[in-house]
């Protein structure tokens, strides 16, 4: 029986590209109800607000994934707002989880907390060997306060709380918004628009020879809640797929998959952000046994197949 049976869960973003799929794995587990909270209704950035939420919802579990997240570009532009919006929405939602006595609350991170040159693959003790890549810099450390929170309230108050570290996300649903879009939807949208107007290149941030690793959205789900079950330490772990790739390369997959021939042009004044990505996923699998399942190219079909199905639907 999950552990998650029969008890009240409470999932910020969970309307969002992420928090979507973990809602349907949670309700796989019968809990009691799902509480989903609305920007419109409860801005978790003000205090007022998120206590108000926990005294609308009364939850036995927190899973936070809500976030203000984007690409280098928004993250370059907005580096306040990344800082303090994701600081006082994390470190709010703890205190008051903390105050309201919920039985697990489940912080989700993000591989942009660690170090620039952190040695390959990334190893959940190199978090605090330096300082993150300048271009996302506020967003990680923001979330990687939750970190430092969870492990100070079991200290002190015995509060359970666990930090996962999700890599580069993908899959159907993903933010293709050219302002605020990570690489996959970003090179997507730029090769599927190439083909439907008849465009002969494609311009990408970069020089291309940075990498990545990216987790399918349904297996990162997956995991954080398989975590949310079986996990209790105060120690961070890796959610990952345990695979990189060079820009490059995954920009040329992505023309061959959305049938682009045309030229693929790196503007080489845009920053490639950290120069390499990759987790070491042992310990999610020895944990609570996590796996990445999707094959890359699956999952890139169907991410492009659902941009695809989407733009139909928009000119129909």
């Amino acid at each position: 029986m999950s552990f998650l049976k029969g008890k009240r869960i409470l999932v910020t973003g969970g309307s969002g590209f992420l928090g979507s799929y973990l809602v349907k794995k949670l309700e796989l587990r019968s809990p009691a109800e799902i509480f989903i909270p609305r920007r419109a209704n409860y801005d978790l950035v003000e205090s007022e607000n998120v206590r108000r939420l926990y005294e609308d919802s009364r939850p036995d579990i927190v899973i936070h994934a809500a976030a203000q997240v984007g690409g280098i570009g928004a993250n370059r532009n907005s580096p306040g707002s990344f800082f303090y919006n994701n600081l006082m929405m994390g470190t709010q939602l703890m205190e008051y989880g903390r105050r309201y006595g919920v039985e697990k609350f489940v912080a989700i991170g993000t591989i942009c907390a660690y170090p620039k040159f952190t040695p390959v693959p990334f190893k959940e003790d190199d978090l605090w060997n330096g300082y993150p890549e300048e271009t996302n810099a506020p967003y990680g450390l923001a979330k990687k306060m939750l970190l430092v929170q969870a492990q100070a309230y079991r200290q002190q108050f015995g509060f359970r709380a666990i930090y996962l570290l999700p890599v580069n996300l993908y899959g159907p649903g993903d933010n293709f918004d050219p302002e605020t879009s990570h690489a996959i939807p970003a090179i997507i949208k730029k090769c599927v628009d190439a083909v439907r107007n008849g465009s002969s290149k494609v311009i990408l941030w970069g020089t291309g020879t940075a990498t990545r690793e990216f987790l399918y959205v349904d297996d990162a789900a997956e995991g954080i809640v398989l975590a949310t079950e079986h996990y209790n330490d105060g120690a961070p772990v890796n959610v990952g797929a345990g695979a990189e790739i060079r820009i490059e390369d995954l920009a040329q997959l992505i023309a061959r998959l959305t049938g682009f021939t045309g030229e693929i042009v790196w503007d080489a004044t845009k920053p490639d952000g950290q120069p390499r990505r990759l987790l070491d996923t042992t310990r999610a699998q020895q944990a609570f046994g996590f796996r990445a399942r999707m094959p890359f190219d699956e999952g890139l079909r169907q991410t492009i197949d659902w941009y695809k199905s989407r733009l139909t639907n928009t000119s129909a």
